[in-house]
């Protein structure tokens, strides 16, 4: 349903992480009597040409304020939501409607609230989760596609979306031979409309490069942010990883690319300004941990991190952290990090959905940056661990370490 959900599905049952938080978020009995499914439900002899109408009527979900009503129609002798909100069950029954084959969950989400979710259908001893039938709007990542329900309030951002008004940037693939990795490494640059050779450029790396530009409309959101003066014109390095959950858990050989190769190179053929200020590392879930770890590795290198959505997982209390074994280096380096706490750069970035299990880990991260000098802007929203809630901070994170000017 999400990205990487070969490890982020070990964490979805792990509720002893949310006992302290919930994500305002709740299963509704009935709601108030004037939803458009409770009216339904009040019809008289409901049949299947009543349902007929109801469906040409609404878009589903049904969105009426904070009241989200999810639907499925067809026969199947269970059917449920699958979403990942933290605090409710992974799995929610829907309830069928008397008489007829609809079945229906309400849940009641807060102002700007985004769920990719799924449905759970059992028929005949066999289990298929897929899209909502009923819903086409749908929400893409690595590992395929989920249907998407937009809360109230809920707006995609303008500058996510392509004017064909502004002036593009330029994405160019070079493959650079890494000692450290042993490989050649395919880097994506993003040189920004109207660049010049003779100007002088803050540089931005990006770990997983490639789906950020793909499912995050990464080069449309710089494009956008650059021409409107909201972001820094500058240039952007996309790393494509191998092996992610190897390179990107505290890897000495991943952090000795970035800095002692890729960074060297970079600023030999590109006019960068080159000082820790003007250099600027981001990356999501595993990818924070990279930002991190690197930026550990390599004191006053960079001057500012972008941490989405990080997988800050410790067990500092000795208690199993329940992530299964691509969990084991990340959890211990957020501890010894915990333990150790160093400055690393000047500005920290950080960001978690409300709705995701990590969330829980944010807080003790965010006082242990703030308690060696880091100047930390946290920002939280009602979404998941997902690449459009990642996209969705771009710009609060972009405009805040690389300011025009």
């Amino acid at each position: 349903m999400t990205e990487r959900s070969e490890v982020s599905d070990r964490f979805s049952t792990e509720r002893n992480w949310v006992t302290d938080r919930h994500s305002n978020v709740r299963v509704v009995a009935k709601g108030d009597s004037g939803l458009a499914i409770n009216r339904l439900k009040r019809q008289a002899g409901i049949d299947g040409a009543a349902v007929d109408r109801f469906l040409a009527d609404h878009e589903v979900p049904v969105v009426e304020g904070r009241f989200c009503t999810f639907l499925y129609r067809g026969e199947a002798d269970e059917v449920r939501l699958a979403q990942r909100i933290v605090g409710l069950p992974d799995r929610l029954p829907m309830r069928r409607l008397p008489g007829t084959d609809l079945r229906y969950v309400i849940l009641e989400l807060p102002d700007g609230a985004r769920v990719e979710y799924q449905l759970e259908v059992s028929r005949d001893g066999g289990v298929e989760c897929h899209n909502d039938p009923l819903n086409p709007k749908l929400s893409c990542s690595p590992v395929g596609c989920s249907s998407v329900c937009f809360g109230p309030g809920y707006v995609t951002p303008d500058w996510t979306v392509p004017d064909p008004t502004v002036p593009p940037g330029q994405l160019t693939d070079m493959i650079l031979q890494s000692s450290a990795l042993g490989r050649d490494c395919t880097v994506t640059l993003y040189l920004p409309a109207g660049f010049r050779p003779t100007g002088t450029y803050p540089l931005l790396v990006v770990h997983d490069g490639g789906d950020f530009l793909e499912y995050a409309a990464a080069k449309t959101v710089l494009d956008n942010l650059i021409h409107r003066h909201q972001v820094a014109e500058t240039v952007v390095a996309f790393l494509h990883p191998k092996d992610r959950l190897t390179e990107y858990t505290n890897s000495a050989e991943h952090a000795e690319f970035v800095t002692r190769e890729l960074l060297p190179w970079l600023e030999s053929e590109l006019p960068l300004a080159g000082e820790p200020a003007a250099r600027c590392l981001l990356g999501s879930s595993f990818g924070a941990i990279a930002s991190l770890s690197t930026a550990r590795r390599y004191p006053d290198v960079y001057g500012s991190l972008v941490l989405l959505s990080g997988s800050f997982v410790s067990a500092l209390d000795g208690a199993p952290h329940g992530g299964g074994p691509a969990f084991d280096p990340v959890v211990e380096f957020v501890n010894d990090y915990r333990k150790r706490p160093a400055k690393v750069a000047d500005r920290l970035f950080v960001s978690c959905g409300a709705f995701e299990p990590l969330v829980v880990w944010q807080r003790p991260m965010l006082h242990t940056f703030r308690s060696v000098g880091m100047d930390v802007r946290y920002v939280e929203a009602y979404d998941g661990h997902t690449w459009v809630n990642w996209r969705d901070r771009l710009c609060d994170a972009l405009s805040w370490v690389m300011p025009p000017g």
